[in-house]
């Protein structure tokens, strides 16, 4: 049996050794596979890992450039601030420049409080932001000019009450020396009296007169005197006679009373107007008449513009058994 041509048992043997080397392969392929996975899965968490640190820097990023145009636009607000704040004017008021930037800062804050604002938005806050700061110069120009006008309209303004304070010390000075040279000049222009006269007189039957002295037959006392002033204008003048009788009391009527100047509230016996011409000498006559002329003495006062310009006295007598 040995030499027999059959297949022998040995060959049968070998089949074992092919089944190994299949499982080995077999096993390679899937060492192969599970590192293939696995480098897979770790390139994969590599990538997964560089998106999301590219995420976070992209993030990051977007914060920092927010961030920095929050900044830039609140600095410019604060600009802003301190002009309109330091203005009274500008605070009140919305010209057509406080309008556009109010427009702006609109605008900015809309995209500023966007939480996923796009590049877009973000560039065009930025741009809104230039020209915001751009207005904010131009503002503070037109407050520096506004300052300096009204700092000169202030100085003018001071200027002007100071010179109106000083015409008003002026005029007041100018309407006290007119008032002081008026007065001086009306006391000036108070008439004197000259050649005072006092007359008893005794009026007879067909109009003749007849001086006395005895006082039962006086019928008026005529006073007659010269007046002048050389200063005092031509015009209208009144005198004024207070006649004083021996019982110490004026002839006087109800109601006549005189304020003069010296002497207080007097009453007066008759108020004599004239027409005086300036530079001459006026001659003045009036008559002082009653039922009855007393014995002793009449005294005369004559009063001119408040003022005693003169006086006289005449004595009556009382008359004897032929007088």
């Amino acid at each position: 049996m040995t030499n027999t041509n059959y297949p022998s048992a040995t060959p049968q043997e070998q089949a074992p050794k092919n089944n190994k080397g299949g499982k080995n392969l077999l096993i390679i392929l899937l060492a192969a596979v599970l590192l293939g996975t696995w480098g897979y899965l770790l390139y994969d968490k590599n990538k997964t890992n560089e998106k999301i640190q590219e995420g976070e820097q992209q993030s990051m990023s977007y914060m920092s450039q927010r961030d920095s145009l929050k900044s830039m636009y609140d600095d410019a607000e604060m600009r802003l601030d301190s002009i309109t704040g330091a203005n009274n004017n500008l605070q009140g008021e919305k010209s057509a420049l406080q309008q556009e930037i109010d427009a702006k800062k609109k605008e900015i804050r809309s995209i500023l409080n966007k939480k996923n604002a796009s590049d877009a938005e973000l560039k065009r806050a930025r741009t809104l932001i230039a020209e915001l700061n751009d207005k904010i110069t131009g503002l503070e120009a037109e407050v520096t000019r506004l300052t300096g006008e009204n700092q000169e309209l202030t100085a003018f303004n001071t200027t002007l009450k100071q010179e109106k304070s000083d015409l008003e010390q002026n005029l007041q000075s100018t309407t006290t020396q007119k008032e002081e040279l008026e007065k001086t000049v009306d006391v000036a222009s108070t008439f004197s009296a000259s050649n005072i006269q006092i007359a008893a007189v005794n009026e007879k039957k067909g109009g003749k007169e007849k001086a006395t002295t005895t006082a039962k037959r006086v019928d008026k006392l005529v006073v007659s005197f010269d007046v002048e002033n050389r200063i005092a204008k031509s015009g209208p003048a009144d005198m004024y006679l207070i006649v004083t009788g021996p019982d110490g009391k004026p002839i006087s009527e109800e109601g006549m009373s005189l304020t003069t100047r010296t002497d207080g509230d007097k009453v007066y016996t008759a108020k004599i107007p004239i027409e005086y011409e300036q530079g001459s000498r006026k001659p003045v006559q009036f008559p002082i008449r009653q039922n009855d002329f007393q014995t002793g003495n009449y005294k005369i006062e004559i009063y001119h513009n408040g003022f005693k310009i003169g006086e006289g006295v005449r004595s009556l007598k009382k008359g004897g058994l032929f007088g």
